[in-house]
């Protein structure tokens, strides 16, 4: 079947459609608006202010450190599906120091969502004296700068050899992002773990689970692939990438949807089935706050709406190479995962009934609106494709 040519390889011919600069506008405007409802919230009540931007935050933290560990995967495996995701990826990972500044009011106002950060509750709880040299606001702020600062320099490691491919450095800068790869995905786990540690299981410092990290971090890449597949839909109705992007590509990301779909289900439930069979009281307290009260009804919806729904459609064939329908399923796991972080974090300060305040969804639109302007913005600076990489003739299927 005849193929719409593809434009000439050349950088210049990849550039960014005028539709980028339009949504970047739009999120931007968005943003704001909550932006200043999210403000208002602050003077009216700070304390649910700080933990509603807290989940939202986590949030899109998330799909820029998810973005960062697909793009290293991808340095290391290769394949087609990354280099037509690869520019969405890249964009994603340099709103990092955005995400820093974003974090500032959190680590101002940490007394206000962590109990071990109020010197009163320390010093009469023995549990949270004994773990005080770990959980205390010095370290903890050192170690947030210390994990922002491991994150930036992988991504503008990256970022930069990428930027040097464009421009002619072929091989060897490929090389040198599959080298800073390898050793970048063991950081991003080890650091990671501790991210998922101090922000979220942190809430209740009485509670741990072993498993917690890599559940976390199973969360950022179906993050990040979400919106990739949702960004590439986009851009798959504009010049030039109308002419790239083929139903291919789209079964491709569908596969890797289900996969990470069904990856994270059995991290969820390995979770709870192994910390059932202990049923220790400081583990048990956690799950049963979450399934009573009005809580086990966002439990029911993430059981069906984070996993079967979206599992069972992405077993089609048919639906995984039409655009659209991906795209719907990609945009409902967005919000099943901001559904899911709100879950954990919130029933530590509303124990004993389902907490839903305006201020959680202003913050996720202007925490997302800023970071999508962001986003926009930097992928608008490169071109949609890396053109000099050796395989992307082979990638695009004209080899």
């Amino acid at each position: 079947m005849d193929r719409t040519p593809l434009p000439s390889l050349d950088p210049a011919a990849w550039s960014a459609p005028p539709a980028v600069h339009r949504w970047r506008g739009i999120a931007l405007a968005v943003g704001l608006v909550a932006a200043a409802a999210c403000l208002a919230g602050w003077l009216l009540d700070r304390d649910q202010m700080l933990r509603s931007w807290l989940v939202a935050w986590l949030l899109w933290l998330g799909v820029a450190l998810g973005s960062l560990s697909l793009a290293m995967i991808h340095h290391l495996t290769g394949g087609a599906w990354g280099l037509v995701i690869r520019r969405q990826l890249e964009a994603a990972t340099r709103t990092l120091p955005l995400l820093a500044l974003l974090c500032l009011p959190l680590l101002a106002g940490l007394p206000a969502i962590f109990v071990w950060a109020r010197p009163e509750a320390v010093a009469h709880d023995h549990a949270l004296h004994h773990k005080a040299a770990y959980l205390n606001v010095p370290f903890f702020i050192g170690r947030t700068v210390a994990a922002f600062a491991i994150f930036g320099l992988l991504a503008f490691l990256l970022g930069r050899w990428s930027r040097q491919q464009d421009e002619g450095g072929g091989a060897a800068s490929g090389a040198r992002m599959r080298a800073a790869s390898g050793l970048g995905l063991v950081l991003m786990v080890l650091v990671g773990t501790f991210v998922s540690v101090d922000w979220l299981m942190s809430l209740d410092p009485y509670w741990y689970s072993s498993l917690y990290g890599v559940l976390f971090l199973a969360g950022h890449a179906l993050s990040a692939l979400v919106l990739a597949i949702v960004v590439t839909w986009l851009l798959a109705g504009h010049a030039p990438m109308s002419t790239a992007v083929t139903k291919k590509h789209f079964h491709d990301y569908g596969k890797l949807l289900l996969a990470f779909v069904m990856f994270w289900t059995y991290l969820a439930i390995s979770q709870y089935i192994i910390q059932w069979q202990a049923n220790l009281p400081e583990e048990a307290v956690w799950f049963q706050h979450r399934t009573h009260g009005g809580w086990q009804w966002v439990a029911l919806a993430i059981v069906l709406f984070h996993f079967l729904f979206p599992f069972l459609l992405l077993l089609s064939r048919s639906l995984k190479q039409r655009m659209p329908a991906l795209a719907g399923v990609a945009m409902l796991l967005l919000v099943m995962r901001w559904v899911d972080l709100h879950w954990q974090a919130a029933p530590t300060f509303s124990p004993d009934r389902l907490a839903l305040h305006w201020l959680d969804l202003a913050a996720a639109v202007a925490v997302g609106g800023l970071w999508l302007a962001w986003f926009f913005h930097q992928l608008a600076k490169r071109p949609l494709l890396p053109v000099n990489d050796p395989h992307i003739e082979e990638a695009l299927g004209h080899g």
